[in-house]
């Protein structure tokens, strides 16, 4: 028990040593120090300035893309559905193929609606000898009439039977159109270019056909050029509005105003397209509208619903460009450290911009002939007042 007590108190006096030999070894040198500054003081030497890399900021014409997320979407959606009613026979594509406008897709059960065109071929040839015969007997009414044989009256019925004939004939052809019309529907054809889905029903399944209740049977979506639709901000389409009522840019929803777009994998914006429309009111709920942008889908890689991101040709303009590594976060603030003529640095607020090759575009708060701190970050040095040397230095810009 002693042997312990004797160990713990070596080990405090132990530590308590090294603690004053650290705030010893403190003192020295901070003693060191103030005689050093004071024998500078002394010999009328001032402290010598910390050495900055300065430049001016790069001055350039700016084309701002405005960037959004949105989705794309078919351009024609079509659900395929029979007008006529009747048994799945044949089935003539395969699931999600692509089909071109006219191509078969379905064939229903055609001997019902030929048998109806065969009734209504016979109405017809019947009704056309019936008007046939009332011709022949109008005209020899108006022989009989002339030579005083029937009387006036009679042949005007006969003249009422011809009218009544051929009014009959008109109705048997028009239901022997209509019968070939429903034959011909039993072919199920595809009416635009596009992807067809899979199929709902397979052949021998009894299907409704008509305008009500019809039976639905796949479905073609068109892909080529295909749809992107995206979200504009109020703030952005009233920027919008003004640079075209000032003559800077063309009228949304066009056809003439750029996109460029870019999928979830990629890192360029290779797809090129232009806005066809602009929705006719804002949302009260999210304070955006809608905007939709047609693009060329060739190598059908683009399919409806995939994410992609979009940059909207936004106008021109002269601006200021420095690098983001100049600017430093003042709580909401952001602020640019210039130099100024007596080689002191100053804070400047700045409004930003977009990055445009690289650098940011500062749309408010520098001038061209600012000497801008490009090294503001990594030397702790750079702070307001304080007295620097500056090196010249160059701002270079990207390719996009």
């Amino acid at each position: 028990m002693l042997r312990c007590i004797h160990i713990s108190r070596f080990a405090t006096q132990n530590r308590l040593g090294e603690n004053y030999v650290y705030a010893y070894r403190r003192l020295t040198l901070i003693a060191g120090l103030l005689l050093a500054a004071g024998s500078a003081a002394a010999q009328g030497g001032p402290p010598q300035a910390a050495p900055v890399t300065v430049s001016e900021p790069v001055a350039k014409r700016v084309v701002q893309w405005d960037e959004y997320s949105g989705r794309f979407e078919a351009r024609a959606v079509v659900e395929i559905r029979a007008r006529v009613s009747g048994f799945v026979e044949k089935l003539h594509f395969r699931d999600g193929e692509w089909v071109k406008e006219g191509d078969k897709l379905f064939t229903i059960d055609k001997r019902p609606y030929e048998i109806a065109v065969e009734s209504a071929t016979a109405d017809v040839s019947r009704n056309r000898a019936q008007v046939e015969l009332a011709e022949l007997q109008v005209q020899r009414g108006a022989a009989l009439v002339a030579s005083r044989n029937i009387p006036e009256a009679e042949n005007d019925t006969r003249k009422s039977n011809l009218a009544v004939a051929k009014a009959q004939l008109k109705a048997a052809e028009s239901a022997l159109h209509n019968a070939q019309l429903n034959l011909e529907w039993t072919e199920v054809t595809a009416p635009l270019v596009g992807r067809i889905s899979d199929r709902k029903v397979d052949p021998g399944n009894l299907i409704q056909g008509g305008q009500q209740g019809a039976t639905l049977l796949a479905t073609i979506v068109s892909t080529d050029p295909i749809y992107f639709l995206f979200d504009v901000s109020e703030a952005d389409y009233l920027r919008y509005q003004r640079l075209y009522i000032a003559g800077i840019r063309a009228q949304s929803g066009g056809g003439t105003i750029p996109v460029r777009i870019k999928l979830a994998d990629e890192t360029e914006w290779k797809r090129d397209g232009k806005v066809d429309f602009v929705d006719n009111v804002l949302s009260t709920r999210s304070a955006t509208i809608r905007t939709r942008a047609v693009v060329e889908n060739k190598d059908r890689l683009l399919t409806p619903g995939v994410f992609g991101r979009v940059q909207l040709y936004g106008g021109e303009y002269d601006a200021l460009l420095i690098p983001d590594s100049a600017i430093i976060s003042d709580q909401a603030r952001k602020i640019v450290f210039v130099v100024n003529k007596d080689n002191v640095v100053e804070g400047r607020p700045v409004t930003l911009g977009p990055l445009y090759e690289g650098l940011r575009v500062i749309r408010d708060g520098l001038k061209p002939e600012d000497k801008v701190v490009l090294d503001s970050l990594a030397n702790p040095m750079v702070r307001p007042k304080a007295k620097v040397t500056p090196q010249q230095g160059k701002i270079t810009a990207s390719a996009q």
